[in-house]
């Protein structure tokens, strides 16, 4: 939803609202045109002269160790399956539930997310997700049956899809606009370290002391909410205005001037409220409907692109490609981080959409390359060549896929909804990633079983076709703050 008001009024400046420590705010709401050069760098400016960073990046600091965590719950099951299959007497397909059951209940945390978020607050939220994490940790720990392990599967479950949600949310809420791309990345970062460390440390240790990479983030998490401030949009939307400024000015910097910022933020809220209480059908009008095409798009084709896939299954197609499966994953921890890390780096320097597009394009040669692989070993072909093939595939698609397609496509997700609609968009984009990750997860070996070429192949068609979305409607957020890319998003109606 973009802002209302009267032009005249903004342009003019006669505007009175609420803005500093109550006094009459008579100062335009928006910049005008011709201020724009004079503030190219605003928020820039509330964390420089007299202003810090500091508080800005140890919220996000902490806010990512639920990122750790997701990625913690989502590598367990890859190094301790021989562990769990013989000391508890699972079957395989009692297993194979064991992995898969997350997602189930990361569906459920993902539509509970945006409520949660907006009831409780986004620091309560994490909070919450965090202690529901320390029992489910636990339930794996004292497991001594299938059903137990269940159970403690399920909460993390939940506990990640909530977490999949509000981390991105409240990082793109406190971050000044030209370091949002950059910090949210770092979600997608802290993900990618937590799976790696999992399944290092996995490697060494049995897997019910591995419980204890999982519940350090857990942890930290608890302890580092106590010395944040809450997201100050949050705080304006529910109308606790004193606390509001607090957290701005404490995430600005003590002598920075909030201002202009606030009396953004605030307006662009008080817009809202004469609208009535959004509800789901409301994601489906005109106004609404571009986001959710974007922000579910993009997520489908992350998915379809075959992450999960390749994910969960790295050591079975290096091993079936004639690699060593445990050195092929190992690799792949190794070059996920970095490449992540310089993926945050260019977030605000090259944008969204180009990241995208270099993306997709690199996943589509990686899957391209593994396919030629498989395709070679089915006819006999050149069969020396194939496990350079499949190693050099699979690279290649992991590092595409780090640098763009895993992060953007959550930074988008917290930048595009309104802040009205933000609950029940985020909630609905979160849920269709986790359902698309299990359908592929679950679907992967048959389809290998299939056709292992034809597989990888269907990957890189995917991947095609989302340098082509991505080219038509995925719009550019970089640089902005997110009540210009909703004012952005309107003109396009």
């Amino acid at each position: 939803m973009g802002i209302v008001r009267e032009a005249e009024d903004v342009e003019s400046g006669v505007v009175g609202a609420g803005g500093g420590a109550g006094g009459e705010v008579t100062a335009p709401l928006l910049c005008r045109k011709e201020d724009v050069e004079s503030k190219i760098q605003p928020e820039a400016a509330d964390c420089g002269e007299g202003g810090s960073l500091r508080m800005v990046l140890l919220s996000t600091a902490v806010a990512i160790c639920g990122s750790f965590e997701f990625g913690t719950c989502v590598g367990y099951s890859a190094p301790t399956q021989s562990g769990i299959v013989d000391e508890v007497g699972l079957s395989i397909s009692e297993f194979a539930i064991f992995g898969s059951i997350l997602t189930i209940g990361a569906m459920i945390g993902a539509v509970t997310s945006g409520r949660l978020a907006d009831f409780l607050g986004r620091k309560m939220t994490m909070r919450i997700s965090a202690i529901i994490c320390i029992f489910g940790w636990l339930s794996i720990h004292l497991a001594k049956s299938a059903i137990m392990l269940y159970f403690g599967r399920i909460l993390l479950g939940f506990s990640t899809g909530v977490l999949s949600y509000v981390v991105p949310v409240f990082i793109a809420e406190i971050a000044p606009k030209n370091l949002r791309g950059g910090l949210a990345t770092s979600n997608q970062l802290l993900i990618c370290s937590g799976s790696s460390a999992t399944y290092i440390i996995g490697a060494l240790v049995a897997w019910r002391n591995l419980v204890v990479v999982g519940l350090a983030p857990c942890v930290i998490l608890l302890a580092g909410l106590f010395f944040i401030p809450e997201s100050p949009r949050w705080l304006a939307n529910v109308g606790r205005e004193k606390e509001f400024h607090t957290a701005l000015q404490k995430l600005r910097g003590e002598n920075a001037d909030i201002s202009d910022e606030a009396i953004e933020i605030k307006e662009y809220i008080e817009s809202l409220r004469s609208f009535p209480k959004a509800r789901f059908q409301d994601l489906f009008l005109s106004k609404n409907i571009y986001a959710v095409i974007v922000g579910v798009g993009l997520m489908i084709f992350q998915q379809l692109g075959g992450i999960n896939g390749v994910g969960f299954y790295a050591s079975y197609i290096f091993s079936s490609a004639g690699f060593s499966g445990k050195l092929g994953t190992i690799l792949i921890g190794i070059i996920q981080i970095p490449i992540t890390l310089l993926g945050a780096i260019l977030m605000d320097r090259s944008g969204r959409r180009l990241l995208l597009m270099v993306s997709a394009s690199g996943t589509f040669l990686g899957c391209f390359l593994t396919g030629i692989s498989f395709y070679l070993k089915a006819q006999g072909l050149f069969l020396d060549w194939v496990p350079a093939l499949a190693l050099s595939g699979i690279l290649v698609y992991i590092g595409a896929f780090s640098i763009g397609m895993g992060p953007v496509p959550w930074v988008i997700m917290s930048e595009i909804f309104s802040i009205n609609m933000k609950a029940i968009g985020g909630s609905l984009v979160t849920l269709v990633a986790w359902l698309f990750s299990f359908a592929i997860s679950y679907s992967f070996s048959f389809l290998m079983d299939w056709s292992s070429a034809g597989t990888f192949f269907m990957f890189s068609a995917a991947s095609l076709i989302t340098i082509l979305f991505v080219a038509r409607l995925v719009p550019e957020t970089k640089g902005r703050t997110l009540e210009e890319i909703q004012d952005s998003l309107n003109s396009r109606r």
